[in-house]
This record gives structure tokens, C-alpha cells and sequence, in this order.
């Protein structure tokens, strides 16, 4: 989207002004209902296209802009279309259409001068569309025209349903120069697009270049073309206007308000008619300071914006610096980003949106950056009201309330209304009320007279609209007209009409008077008359009409004698249920009668039998009806109606078609039982028996392997059960069912879920007691010795209190798990457990454990599982959170409390959550002052355990104290300075020192991260003067702030003799020292661990690795190596054996040192590590105990 440079130029074609929207035609007729119903209109105000400022924003909308040539002057003209953002895929998406003419007249080309108006027509057949097709109007390669409608340019629609044709219009107003170009308009269809190019021609008639302050500074409404527009630029270009004759001499505005004084420019703008003051004193203090060039922005803000109450304004710089911070201001407060207030970066350029302008944002707005700011002035014009829903044309009658009615664009509006031009009194005292419902105003008159035909009017400050009042005397009413009537042979004739009038009448039959006889009543009672006919007869068919006395009005209707249809059903037998055997074809014939002859209808359901090309259809005759069924399918059966129906009345019947075929297959069947070559396999009959009984079931069954089915019975099987037999044990099996009826066999089901006959496992080993409390009971136990082919489904806990022989089970459903726990024990009950391994054969014997079990809880001392990186000091940074989990163990559950340096914790600042198995203490935004030592404690009864962690917040340091120059020499400058006063609660890592030439002030670093607090800054150029500075720099980077040298350093170009200080050798030779010690660590069996620590001294220290105190040497389990002073201890595949302590130690001429760790290796079994005795997955060798 183009720059908003022009306020009036974009926010006016952005939104409409309402006005103009509903501006009423000249003649003042309005469309009639048809064509409000398919025009639609749509007119927006665009702004004057001569604009020196306009930015495009792309190449191809320059392209476009000047495709109707150039001016006079050869300057190029801008489009005044040309600021909007066109759709730039059009062209992508009209290649990947299918192309197919749409166009039944396409639009041409045409020449018009300067002024005038020109319309293109397209017009679009809608006899094979289901729907309205797309149509947009391009200027150029893809600039769409929708979006610039306005008081230039307006686009039509229309559609006749006579000639089913669409006819689409763009008619262009008042033409300009800069309008000549290429146009283009596409329809689209569904996948269909049709597109037509045309050119337009616009010739120059006279320009004369002028420019008029007056003029550019009057806002909307003062006699300006484009009423409503402020356009600052208008001073910077030259302008095509008419030439007009001067109505006052010629006077130089500007020089007058030079000299003039401040007081006097209200005056002076009074005198000249410029009623936009702020923009002029803008305007003049432009043209009286020097233009001085901005270093921050490479394009600055306009002068002025202007935009339409409700409307969108956009604001754009551009930066000579992307990175220089950027803040706007209006009135002189910082706009923060909101719903209202949208910032938008592309590139170097910056955008600040403005939506929904109020009244309120019209205010002065500036952009700063760095030190360097420009501003603009924002105009809100509040648009004039209009009128939306314009009056329409009323017929009323004399003693009626007439209302009319019109909506305006503004709430609680004024509004003026007329009577034949003449302004109506809406007084107290007025026949004439209004009210007022919002947008909408309505003229009551309580009750209408002859006086009240005239043409009323209504006018507001934006339009006007007005309609015809007819009064009419009131006319004959027909409350109850004669209704069409057909009655059946011999029964009575009633006719019955009610007017609005009390009068006498006369009744005709075709044409024929009719009198009252013994057959032929005629009453009359008030504005109600009735014709009764007894025993109606044939001849009674015919056009009845009553006449009222004195008008010359008719009522008429028709009667009609019928008599009813009727079906003959004799020939069907009882329930009249008709048997067809599928895929054959049915033709069922059912006689029928009356007069006149009756509509046949067959339905299904719901559905009604139409096609005549349908599988399923009916063929019908005067006498008879015949349903056709063409191969006949089960979904066909069901109840068929037939349905007869005339002026007489109707008949219905019901027939029942009963299409039988051979069953669905049954469900899969399922194998519930297995032996060692035998099975017990049930299924389910099939959900449908094809219409008849179901005689019996064929069983086969083949190996899983094999594709060959094997029948199991020749005999049917009336039971939905069966057992096979002399199957191969430990081999898979399916089985598979088929139904036979009378029609004959199904499909088969589905195969069985493979099953293999084996016997049932051997019993559980190692049943043992893992955990009691009050209430449970955990045991575990291994798995069994001989599980066998069918493997193992799981597990059955079983228990029984001591005395009792009933035995409950603990797990409703199997457990895979070597370990349960039973639950809602009472406490201190004695229970026997035995546990149950399941296969697919089976449960195996029981397991019992040999002892009655004790339900009470064992107290388990308190232990913390402090995790590895709490061991060592926890650092954050300021802001960050803080989530420590720390698992703990004990029973019954323990009590849990922390502190913070010897006092309790403060809970309005750490949150501290405790379960049953660990704690989390929780810091949302971490502080410098939530560092400390934080000591938990964990207590069962009087059983204790504790820990401890080091909590440290840190943050970035402060700058140095002082920074001094030490001395200059040469081209080398020596700094001091002390550390800073807050190093941010961690160590100061290094320093970054810059330098600044006293010239330019610009700022380069030359040292990073250096740890001294005195540098040598050399290289410098002799002859300039420097500044230096400095920032501290921890682990969180560096500080905000830097301390800079009061003095400055300047480098003399006279040369200065420098003497080298004398620095003693410094000794590095130290004793062993570990910087990083050995960490107690958990391994798993079977899988690589490494242990790792580091050591620094001089000489190089002989480092010895140390298994319980045992030197490690020749094993090729184990792998030493160090590098840079870290050494590393792998174990290759460490079983639990490799557990123990181990030690690393480091010895060189000056001393010892030495570091210890734990190791633990547990062991995986089904996926769980488990810390005690090794326990091992399926497949694995089972040690002896001895090795344990």
C-alpha cells in the first residue's frame, strides 16, 4: 500500500463519503421496486489525481498511471486511481482458469475530451449460469477499480429476468487527462474466466498553471471542484484549472503575511478567505527557516493528513538508520501499540496506522529519532449526512395515518421537511409530527384529507430526498372473496362472499342470471351474501360471479362436480404381500378408477418413484398401474404406497414386496476357550437371513500360514456353537463360519483372531511381600519358568482373610505388571495372596505366598533424592523462573519444611507445594534477593533427613567506579579504573573498553573481554584526541551503563621516550588442585557410563584411577583418557559387579590431590529400572542367588 502523502487523495478513496453513496437521480424519479431489487450502486468521492507527491508502489502502477500520456508541459500525471493496492495475482489466477467466452457484448473503446462523461457496457447471458458471475474493472495491468468509485467513477449492475442477461457498467464522470489508458473487464465464473481490454482517449481542451493560497487552504464545502479535499502539495506543482476571468486583482498572499505581523494573520486569513489557519502558519514557517538536511530520516512525514471521520490514516518515515529507535508522539504524548494505533516495518521504512479517526485524533503528531524528530498536522473532517433510504411514493385513502419515512447517515440528525418546497411548521399546534427513531425520521398525518396530495421533500446537510402523497376516496373492499369450489356428486353447493359495503347484488352462473327456485337459495344478511345449491347435479359445473349494486366490480370463482378414484387390491393375497427371489424382475399390475382420471403417484418411504428410467419405477394407464422392479436386490423390500388422486379426492394402498436372498455372512467368530488340539469357538447369527429362516452353519478352519480352508462338517449345525478337534499344538489357527438358507449359502465371515492350542503356563516364582501400610498390601513376583508358544495375557491377585476359604480377586482385569497393589484392606486383618498367570489357554496353578500377611504400615525412615544439578549452586537470571522439583521417600508420609537462611520461607514470595513423594518450591519472576542457602528437612515420627541448595539470582554487573587516563606515550594511552560497586551477584568476567574521537564521538570497541582493570590502549592516531570508556561485563552479559574518562587523551605528534617496566618472572609451578570434582552417578546395566572431572597443576600431574581403593590397571572394561586437564573414566557395558566407590588421584613434585565418587548400576527389567537385586526380562539366563 502507497504512502497516505495526500490525506484527501487516500482516505477519501478509502471510505466513502455517504453522501454520495445514496445521491438521488437528477430528474428526482426514484427506480421502481424491480430495479432496487437487482441494481446496485456503489459512489465514492475520489480525490484530484494532480498530486506531485504521489509515491506508487510498484513499478507496474507508474506503468498504468501514465498509459493515457503525457501533459502539455511534459510533465507525467499520476492516476488519480492510482494509490490504491490492486490485486497483483490477478494475472496468475486468470492463467490458471480455464478460458471460455462469457461475454455476449463486450465493452469498447472510446474518445471524450476533458470534462465529459463516457460509459462502457458488458453485458453477460445468464441462461446457463446458477449463479451471479464475479466482475471487476481494471485500469491497466492490475490496478481494480472497485475500491476507487467515487464522484469520477461509477460501477453498475443490473439484471433482466425477462432475457435472463446481466448487463455491467463503468461509467466515468467529468473525465480528466490522466484518465486516458488501457482498461480491462473480467468475468469470472466458477472455473470459467472471460477478459476484454479496451482503451480510452481523453483530449486536452485548455490549461493554465496557477497556483492559489486561498484555494489550498479552504477546507471542504467552500466552492472548491473537489469539495471536502486538503491538499498541501497543490502549493508545490503546478495545477490544471479552468481559465476563468479574475474577479479581484491579483495579490500576493505570502508577501503579505511576511511582513505582517503574528497578530494580524487571523485578519489577513479572514480578508482572503482561508479558513485553514493552522495549515497556513505551517505553511509560512516552512518557507521562513533553511531547509536543514536530517541525518535520522531519509524521507520525512508530510505537512498535513487529512482523513474522513471513521476513516483510516496512515503515517510513513523512512531511516537513514534501521536501527536507530523509533517513537511517535501525538500532542506530545508517546503512542503506545493498540487496536487503534498499528506500527509496521518494511525495511527501512516505518508505518504508523490510525484507525477509526474520531473528532479527538485531530491533534498534531511527531516522530522521533534519536535526537532527531519531524512532525505533521492530522485534519478529521466530519462527514456531512446524507441521506441512506430516501422517501418513496405513498398512495393512501382519506382518514387514514400516513407516515413516511427516511434514513439519514447520523443519529439524532437535522432534518428539514417540505411540503411542495414550502418548509412544514412542526409545532405543537401541526397536524405534522415527527419522530425521531435513530437514523430514522418519520412525518405522521393522523388523518389524511384532499389537501394532503403534494410532492414532500426532506433535506439535510448532505442530500435530500422527496416523494408523491396521493388521497384517494376509500374503495369497495372485497373482505371475503367467492372461493373455487369442487364438490362431489349429490352433496351441496355453498357459495359465500363479504364486502366492505352494506349493498344489494347479483348472482350469474356463465354469464346467466340466476333466480331463486325449490334447488337455489340467495340470502342476504349486512355486507354478507350466499348462494346455496341442494343436491348438486352435473349441470351445476360451471363460472359463478356476484355483482354488488352501484359498482362496477365482479367476484367471480369456479365449481367444480367430481367424483373420488379408487384401487382395486382383489387380486392380491392377505396383507397384500408380494414375494420376488433376488435379481429377478417384478411386474406388479393394480387395476384402478375414477373420474376425472386420477393422478397415479407410488412412493417408498419417503422418496416418490418419478423416473421412468429408474431400476425402480412405475408405468401407469387410464385403468391400471403397474410397479416395475428390474432385478430385484434385498435393499428393495419394504412397503410400497399407491396414491390416486383427482379434484374428487384421493385413495391410498399399501403393498408389501418381499425380496428374498441369501443371508450376510456371520460375524467373525470367537474362540473363547483352547486346548492342547482343541478349541470352543461361538459366533453371532447374521444380521440379516436374506428373508428366510436360517437353516444352519458350515465351519472351516486353515493354518495361519496357509491359504487352504478346510470344511469341519458336512452336516449342518443348528447351534451357534462348535468345538474342533485334532488340531497341532503350538501351531496357529483361524476358523470361519457360513449361513445357509433356503435361497442358499452366504459369503463366509470374517477369519477368527488367530489362536494356537497349547496348555496353560506353570505357576508364578518368587512370590514375595514388596511394601504394607494400613490399608494395602504391594506384592511382586517373577514370571513363570515354562510360559510356552502362547506366551502370557497377564496376571490374577488373588486373596482370602485368614480363617476364611472365599478368595477375591484383587485385579478385575489382567496386570502384565510383576508387581500389584491390593487395596481397602482393614487394618491390622491378617490375608493369604496367591497369584494366577493367564494365557490363552488358561490360568495356570497358583502361587500362594506360604505365610498370612499382617495388614499394617511399616515406617520407612525419610530419605531426599536431591537430583544431580542441585548438588551443585542453582543459578538464575533476574526475571527468569524457578521450578524445582525434589523427590523424597518415607512412610508414612512425611512432613516437609524449608528455610532460607536459617529463617522460614516467605510464602508471599516462594511458592512451595508438598505431595506424598516430593516438593516443588516455585518463583515466578526470580530476584537478586530470593538467592540464599535453602535447607529442607524431611520428617517421619522422629526420623530425619535433610538438604540443602544454593539458590543464586544473578544479573548484569553496574558500570566501573572511576575510569582514569595512567599516562600518554606515544601512540599508546594507559587506563585504570576500579571494579564496579554491584558485579550483579556473580563474578565480573571481563570488561569491554571503546574509544571516541573527540571530532566525530563516535564510539568502537577495541578491547572485549578483558580481565584486568588496567589496559594499554595502543595504535591510536597521533594528533587526535580521544575519549575511552568502559562497561563490566558477568556471565549475564554486559552492564547497562558505561563509566567514561573525564579527561580526554590527546596524542602529541612530538615523540616521547618510553621505558619499558621491569616485570619479574612470574611463577606458574602449583600442587594438584581439581577444579571439577567426581559426581556420584546411577548407571544402567549393559549400557557405556562415563565419570569425569578436572584437574589443573604444574608440572602436569600422573593421574590414577581407583576402585575401591584398588588401582585400576590392565582391565579392558575400563577406558582412561584426559585432554586439556580433563580426565574421564569410561566403563564399557558395567553390570551391578562395577558398583562401588571410585577414585581418581592426581600427584606431581609439589603435592597430591585427590577425588571421590559413587557408582550405581541398576538393572532393567520389562522396561523399569529397578535399584535393588537384579531381576531379568524373558529370554534372559536367571543367575544363582550366590551371585547376587
Amino acid at each position: 500500500m502507497p504512502e497516505p502523502t495526500k490525506k484527501a487523495d487516500e482516505t477519501e478513496a478509502e471510505t466513502a463519503p455517504p453522501s454520495e453513496q445514496n445521491k438521488p437521480e437528477e430528474n428526482g424519479n426514484q427506480p421502481n421496486q424491480e430495479e432496487k431489487e437487482s441494481e446496485i450502486m456503489i459512489v465514492i468521492l475520489p480525490s484530484d489525481g494532480n498530486v506531485s507527491e504521489m509515491t506508487s508502489s510498484s513499478e507496474d502502477e507508474d506503468d498504468t498511471s501514465t498509459a493515457g500520456g503525457t501533459n502539455r508541459s511534459g510533465e507525467r500525471k499520476d492516476s488519480v486511481w492510482s494509490m490504491g493496492d490492486g490485486p497483483q495475482e490477478e494475472g496468475d489466477k486468470q492463467d490458471n482458469s480455464q478460458k471460455s467466452l462469457l461475454f455476449v457484448e463486450k465493452p469498447k473503446g472510446g474518445t471524450i475530451s476533458v470534462g465529459q462523461n463516457i460509459t462502457f457496457i458488458g453485458k453477460v447471458e445468464a441462461q446457463d449460469l446458477l449463479r451471479k458471475p464475479t466482475v471487476k474493472w481494471f485500469k491497466g495491468k492490475w490496478m481494480d477499480l472497485a475500491s476507487k468509485v467515487g464522484k469520477h467513477l461509477q460501477l453498475k449492475e443490473t439484471f433482466e429476468r425477462h432475457t435472463k442477461m446481466y448487463t455491467f457498467e463503468m461509467q466515468i464522470i467529468k473525465a480528466k487527462e490522466n484518465y486516458a489508458g488501457n482498461y480491462r473487464c473480467e468475468v469470472t465464473y466458477k472455473d470459467k474466466v472471460d477478459s476484454c481490454s479496451f482503451d480510452l482517449e481523453v483530449h486536452e481542451t485548455s490549461s493554465a498553471p496557477s497556483i492559489d493560497i486561498r484555494s489550498a487552504f479552504k477546507r471542504s464545502g467552500e466552492g472548491q471542484e473537489d469539495a471536502g479535499e486538503l491538499d498541501f502539495s497543490g502549493l508545490l506543482k503546478r495545477r490544471e484549472v479552468k481559465q476563468q476571468e479574475p474577479e479581484e486583482p491579483d495579490v500576493d498572499v505570502w508577501e503579505i503575511l511576511k511582513a505582517a505581523s503574528p497578530n494580524d494573520y487571523e485578519k489577513i486569513a479572514f480578508q482572503y478567505g482561508i479558513t485553514d489557519l493552522r495549515g497556513m502558519l505551517k505553511r509560512l514557517k516552512r518557507t521562513r527557516r533553511e531547509e536543514k538536511k536530517s541525518a535520522a530520516f531519509a524521507k520525512i512525514l508530510d505537512p498535513a493528513y487529512q482523513v474522513d471521520k471513521g476513516g483510516r490514516v496512515r503515517f510513513s518515515v523512512e531511516l537513514a538508520d534501521p536501527t536507530v529507535e523509533l517513537k511517535w508522539y501525538r500532542n506530545g504524548q508517546e503512542i503506545r501499540p493498540s487496536g487503534k494505533y498499528i506500527f509496521e516495518h518494511k525495511g527501512n521504512e516505518r508505518i504508523l496506522f490510525v484507525n477509526n479517526c474520531m473528532l479527538t485524533d485531530d491533534a498534531r503528531y511527531h516522530v522521533t529519532a534519536g535526537d532527531e524528530k519531524c512532525s505533521t498536522e492530522l485534519f478529521v473532517r466530519e462527514p456531512p449526512v446524507i441521506v441512506t433510504k430516501g422517501l418513496e411514493d405513498t398512495n393512501a385513502y382519506i382518514g387514514d395515518k400516513i407516515e413516511l419515512s427516511v434514513e439519514v447517515s447520523e443519529d439524532d440528525a437535522n432534518v428539514k421537511w417540505f411540503k411542495n418546497g414550502v418548509e412544514l411548521p412542526l409545532d405543537s399546534k401541526s397536524r405534522y409530527k415527527v419522530k425521531v427513531e435513530g437514523k430514522k425520521h418519520t412525518l405522521i398525518i393522523e388523518e389524511g384529507t384532499k389537501a394532503d396530495n403534494a410532492t414532500y421533500s426532506v433535506m439535510t446537510t448532505g442530500g435530500q430526498s422527496s416523494c408523491k402523497l396521493k388521497v384517494d376516496l376509500r374503495p369497495l373492499k372485497i373482505l371475503h372473496p367467492l372461493e373455487d369450489q369442487t364438490v362431489r356428486l349429490g352433496k351441496e353447493l355453498s357459495l359465500k362472499c363479504e364486502i366492505s359495503e352494506n349493498v344489494e347484488g347479483k348472482w350469474y352462473k356463465n354469464g346467466q342470471l340466476l333466480q331463486p327456485s325449490d334447488r337455489i337459495k340467495i340470502h342476504h344478511k349486512g355486507r354478507i351474501h350466499r348462494l346455496i345449491v341442494d343436491k348438486s347435479l352435473i349441470e351445476d359445473d360451471g363460472e359463478y360471479m356476484f355483482v354488488p349494486d352501484a359498482y362496477n366490480v365482479n367476484i367471480p370463482c369456479k365449481v367444480h362436480i367430481i367424483d373420488p378414484p379408487k384401487i382395486h387390491l382383489d387380486g392380491l393375497g392377505d396383507g397384500n404381500t408380494v414375494t420376488v427371489v433376488a435379481g429377478t424382475k417384478l411386474r406388479l399390475e393394480i387395476p384402478v378408477s375414477g373420474e376425472p382420471t386420477p393422478k397415479i403417484m407410488w412412493s417408498r418411504g419417503d422418496k416418490w418413484l418419478m423416473d421412468p428410467a429408474a431400476r425402480i419405477r412405475a408405468d401407469n394407464y387410464p385403468d391400471s398401474s403397474c410397479l416395475v422392479i428390474d432385478s430385484a436386490e434385498r435393499d428393495d423390500s419394504g412397503v410400497y404406497r399407491i396414491m390416486l388422486k383427482n379434484e374428487a379426492g384421493e385413495d391410498t394402498a399399501h403393498i408389501n414386496i418381499k425380496v428374498v436372498d441369501i443371508p450376510d455372512p456371520p460375524a467373525a467368530p470367537i474362540v473363547v476357550d483352547v486346548g492342547e488340539d482343541w478349541c470352543i469357538m461361538n459366533w453371532e447369527p447374521p444380521a440379516y437371513d436374506g428373508g428366510s429362516p436360517i437353516l444352519g452353519y458350515y465351519i472351516e478352519r486353515k493354518k495361519k500360514q496357509s491359504s487352504r480352508w478346510m470344511r469341519l462338517n458336512f452336516d449342518l449345525i443348528k447351534e451357534t456353537t462348535f468345538e474342533p478337534k485334532k488340531m497341532i499344538e503350538g501351531v496357529a489357527y483361524e476358523v470361519r463360519v457360513f449361513a445357509v438358507n433356503a435361497i442358499g449359502t452366504s459369503k463366509p465371515s470374517e477369519p477368527s483372531k488367530p489362536f494356537v492350542p497349547l496348555a496353560v503356563t506353570s505357576p508364578p516364582t518368587c512370590l514375595a511381600v514388596d511394601s504394607v501400610t494400613d490399608t494395602t498390601v504391594t506384592m511382586k513376583w517373577r514370571p513363570p519358568d515354562q510360559i510356552g508358544a502362547a506366551g502370557l495375557d497377564g496376571y490374577v491377585i488373588e486373596y482370602c482373610f485368614e480363617g476364611t476359604e472365599e478368595w477375591i480377586v484383587a485385579n478385575p482385569e489382567l496386570t502384565d505388571k510383576t508387581k500389584f497393589t491390593i487395596t481397602g484392606l482393614p487394618t491390622g486383618s491378617k490375608i493369604f495372596v496367591r497369584v494366577k498367570a493367564v494365557n490363552a489357554a488358561g490360568a495356570s496353578e497358583p502361587r500362594m505366598h506360604p505365610q498370612p500377611i499382617l495388614v499394617k504400615e511399616v515406617i520407612e525412615p525419610p530419605k531426599i533424592r536431591l537430583p544431580r544439578h542441585l548438588k551443585q549452586t542453582y543459578v538464575r537470571r533476574v526475571g527468569e523462573a524457578v521450578n524445582l522439583v525434589i523427590p523424597f521417600q518415607g512412610r508414612p508420609r512425611p512432613k516437609v519444611s524449608w528455610k532460607k537462611n536459617g529463617a522460614h520461607v516467605d510464602k508471599n514470595q516462594i511458592n512451595i507445594r508438598n505431595s506424598e513423594n516430593d516438593t516443588i518450591i516455585f518463583i515466578r519472576k526470580a530476584e537478586r534477593i530470593h538467592s540464599g542457602k535453602y535447607d529442607m528437612k524431611v520428617k517421619v515420627d522422629n526420623l530425619v533427613d535433610k538438604a540443602t541448595i544454593e539458590i543464586q539470582i544473578v544479573d548484569r554487573p553496574g558500570p566501573p567506579q572511576v575510569v582514569k587516563i595512567a599516562d600518554v606515550w606515544g601512540e599508546n594511552v594507559a587506563l585504570e579504573w576500579e571494579p564496579p560497586k554491584d558485579d550483579g551477584n556473580a563474578n565480573i568476567t571481563g570488561y569491554t573498553i571503546q574509544k571516541a574521537d573527540k571530532k566525530s564521538m563516535e564510539w568502537f570497541t577495541v578491547i572485549e573481554h578483558y580481565h584486568r582493570t588496567s589496559a594499554t590502549i595502543t595504535e591510536l592516531i597521533i594528533g587526535n584526541e580521544y575519549f575511552f570508556r568502559i562497561f563490566a561485563e558477568n556471565m549475564c552479559g554486559l552492564s547497562e551503563d558505561a563509566t567514561r574518562t573525564m579527561e580526554s587523551a590527546v596524542i602529541a605528534k612530538d615523540g616521547k621516550v618510553y621505558k619499558n617496566p621491569v616485570y619479574e618472572d612470574f611463577n606458574f609451578n602449583e600442587p594438584p588442585m581439581f577444579t571439577q570434582p567426581l559426581v556420584n552417578t546411577y548407571a544402567v546395566s549393559g549400557y557405556n557410563t562415563t565419570l569425569n572431572c578436572s584437574v589443573r597443576g604444574n608440572p602436569k600431574p600422573k593421574i590414577t584411577w581407583m576402585k575401591n581403593k584398588i588401582v585400576i590397571m590392565n582391565d579392558p572394561r575400563y577406558r582412561m583418557f584426559g585432554n586439556q586437564g580433563v580426565c574421564t573414566l569410561e566403563l564399557r557395558k558395567p553390570s551391578h559387579f562395577d558398583g562401588g566407590t571410585y577414585t581418581c588421584k592426581a600427584v606431581n613434585s609439589l603435592g597430591e590431590a585427590e577425588v571421590e565418587c559413587k557408582l550405581e548400576v541398576r538393572v532393567i527389567y520389562h522396561g523399569v529400572i529397578t535399584p535393588g537385586e537384579p531381576i531379568f526380562s524373558a529370554g534372559q539366563k536367571q543367575l544363582h542367588s550366590k551371585d547376587f
